[in-house]
């Protein structure tokens, strides 16, 4: 998983697979689900984020990690 923010165009990006998106569904204004040839959702993409987060600060809980990058 990868999370990537653009502050050019202030969107949000939660890679949740490394497959190619070929359909989306925006179910929330600024809240497009991109999903997969198989209908798995594959990303999260939240537009105008800094207003609907604090994408200052980032907080991992619980999380099962293998390798933490940081970009």
């Amino acid at each position: 998983m990868k999370i990537s923010y653009d502050k050019a165009t202030d969107s949000l990006y939660i890679h949740l697979a490394d497959r190619p998106s070929v359909d989306s569904d925006e179910v929330n204004d600024g809240v497009v689900l991109d999903f997969d040839a198989n209908g798995a959702l594959v990303g999260i993409d939240v537009q105008h984020a800094s207003e609907r987060a604090d994408i200052n600060n980032l907080s991992v809980s619980k999380m099962p990690l293998g390798e933490l990058l940081a970009a």
